[in-house]
């Protein structure tokens, strides 16, 4: 098994989308925007930001994911 180790995160304010590294030693709960300064948190029962605004889910989700035969890639919808 492969984890993917960077995630496109979109800002539910502005829809600004940056590409970043995520933690392996945790999650992230905050983000602040680079474009528009908000900072936002993970929607209802999210683990983190990546899991709930980004291309892909944290990698211990992607792990979890993984053994219980789900895919890693969040669908966001």
């Amino acid at each position: 098994m492969e984890i993917t180790p960077f995630s496109t995160l979109t800002c539910p304010n502005c829809g600004y989308q940056k590409t970043e590294e995520m933690p392996t030693d945790g999650c992230q709960f905050f983000y602040e925007c680079e474009n528009c300064k908000t900072v936002f948190r993970p929607k209802a029962g999210d683990c983190c930001v990546y899991c709930s605004y980004g291309s892909a889910k944290c990698p211990s989700k992607q792990e979890e994911d993984f053994l219980s035969g789900k895919s890693g890639v969040s669908d966001n919808s």
